[in-house]
């Protein structure tokens, strides 16, 4: 099969046979074998029966419902594990992303052999108050990771095969499967400039917490691909810095006070120098990060998979 098209959807009844209808022309034109796997994420509306009218018209559509509305992640997850095709592409249901961009996403993988081409919006059609912290989230997410992408959060994306059954997609980490696959070995990471069209359809589904949790997101990816394995290597090196920090200045403050009582000089109590307690939080606290790492890297060193490694090839 040459292409699975994914598609996580919330409470978008009205899209879905306008999107699936779009999809199958660019299928048929460009005679690809493909399967289009909707995930209902929990939705409340009609959804659901739609996807099944859909699936009983044309044996490519499959669908895959929630209980409740786990996340797009979640069905971005699902999804993944169902997907067969030689390219993966995902693709919003709300229809501001064009499967006509479907046949060069799939030749850019095939033909010059990216790992993951990440669609990049560059005319949006959305308000300011949503692409200006959109610019800012993306420059950070840049930064961070080393990626040179425009766009981390589009939902319009190509993955080979093997890059989406080698990553584990969970909490609100769909953002981030850029940096999830380059962590995992697929360095072959691209960009493309797609059309973004404006929602014809219902309403947005996210609020401006997305961006607060976004950030914190960053954060957590970050640490987990860079430390993950190695935990001690980020809070022993801080707890070490800070507790040598305390040990100087405490040794400093105690040197004078011995100095001065040497000379019979007259010295104020250690203890009434705000400088002695700066540095005993140093110490105290840099010993709580040793720890921590310590108790980290006991936890990582009996976790199941400490030397579970990704083997492409032998000979």
């Amino acid at each position: 099969m040459n292409i699975s098209v994914v598609i996580p959807l919330y409470n978008e009844e009205e899209s879905l046979p306008e999107l699936s209808a779009w999809i199958e022309r660019v299928m048929a034109a460009n005679n690809f074998t493909y399967e289009i796997i909707m995930v209902d994420d929990g939705s409340n509306d009609k959804s659901w029966k739609v996807i099944e009218q859909l699936s009983a018209k044309n044996n490519h559509i499959r669908g895959i419902k929630f209980r409740r509305n786990y996340g797009k992640s979640a069905a971005l997850h699902c999804g993944f594990e169902d997907a067969q095709g030689d390219v993966v592409i995902t693709m919003d249901a709300d229809l501001q992303d064009s499967p006509d961009e479907i046949p060069e996403l799939y030749r850019m993988i095939m033909e010059e052999d990216y790992d993951l081409i990440s669609g990049w919006k560059k005319k949006r059609y959305d308000p300011i108050t949503k692409t200006l912290p959109t610019k800012l989230f993306n420059a950070t997410a840049r930064k961070f990771s080393g990626i040179k992408l425009h766009d981390f959060n589009c939902g319009l994306k190509a993955y080979k095969n093997t890059v989406v059954k080698n990553i584990e997609v969970y909490g609100e980490m769909h953002r981030y499967i850029p940096i999830l696959a380059k962590q995992a070995g697929f360095t072959r990471i691209g960009e493309k400039v797609v059309h973004h069209q404006a929602r014809k359809y219902g309403v947005t589904k996210f609020g401006l917490n997305r961006f607060i949790n976004g950030f914190l997101d960053l954060l957590s990816v970050t640490f987990i691909t860079r430390f993950a394995k190695k935990p001690m290597h980020l809070f022993g090196a801080l707890g070490t810095l800070l507790f040598i920090i305390g040990f100087c200045a405490a040794a400093w403050i105690g040197v004078e006070k011995l100095i001065a009582v040497a000379n019979n000089l007259r010295a104020p109590l250690v203890t009434n120098n705000p400088y002695f307690y700066i540095a005993l939080t140093c110490m105290i606290i840099g010993s709580q990060l040793f720890l921590s790492g310590f108790l980290a890297e006991l936890v990582s060193r009996s976790a199941s998979d400490r030397n579970v490694y990704r083997i492409e090839k032998k000979i």
